[in-house]
């Protein structure tokens, strides 16, 4: 195993390494992700749409969605995450799939906490894809618990276009998630099963699509 990036930030360590073709997300010694299985990841981004203009992404992790929203054709994708680190070492392309997002013209890579970020804006997007932790019933940072709020997810779906789409990824089935999303729009919610290691998983995608007028 070999480390590609260690960093200790505010929030706490962040670990990218290597182990065979595998990379691997560590955040404060808990698993992120990996890129063996990224169905979801992908997943994720296809809700968007084919060729979305403006998609904001929640969470840059190993790039996956980001990546994703470049081969559907999304025309411009904000990309927010809150390690700073992983930023760093995308723009220096430890990994191919980060350099190819740190360095596509598409893209802009903010460094910030999304909770924070989103509200002082006043674009509109066609998609708001969030991906900043294994949901509200498993937090790494307990901070994160506002962008899973029934105010802040208003505040989101308020920045969406007619007819955008608010996606939500959680490890898990969120309950209280879904009730605060239901007042808001149209509500889909998409279990996605995937095998890793011999255990079977079901993410949970969370899609609030907002009426078109």
């Amino acid at each position: 195993m070999r480390e590609l990036g260690r960093a200790t930030t505010p929030q706490g360590e962040i670990v990218l390494r290597q182990r065979g073709e595998i990379q691997e997300l560590i955040v404060n010694g808990v698993f992120a992700m990996d890129s063996t299985e990224v169905t979801s990841e992908l997943a994720l981004a296809d809700a968007a749409g084919t060729a979305p203009g403006r998609v904001l992404v929640g969470g840059l992790g190993l790039g996956y969605t980001a990546s994703r929203l470049l081969d559907n054709g999304a025309r411009h994708v904000d990309v927010v995450e809150l390690a700073g680190p992983l930023i760093e070492w995308a723009v220096q392309g430890v990994t191919a799939q980060l350099e190819r997002v740190a360095h596509d013209p598409r893209i802009q890579l903010h460094h910030g906490d999304i909770a924070e970020w989103l509200p002082r804006r006043e674009e509109s997007y066609d998609a708001i894809l969030l991906d900043v932790d294994n949901g509200p019933g498993f937090l790494i940072h307990v901070q994160n618990a506002r962008v899973y709020a029934a105010e802040w997810l208003r505040t989101a779906s308020e920045r969406l276009t007619p007819g955008g789409v608010l996606v939500i990824w959680s490890e898990d089935a969120a309950p209280e998630l879904a009730r605060a999303l239901a007042g808001l729009g149209v509500l889909t919610e998409t279990v996605i099963e995937v095998d890793r290691e011999g255990r079977r998983f079901g993410y949970a995608l969370y899609q609030l699509r907002r009426a078109a007028s």
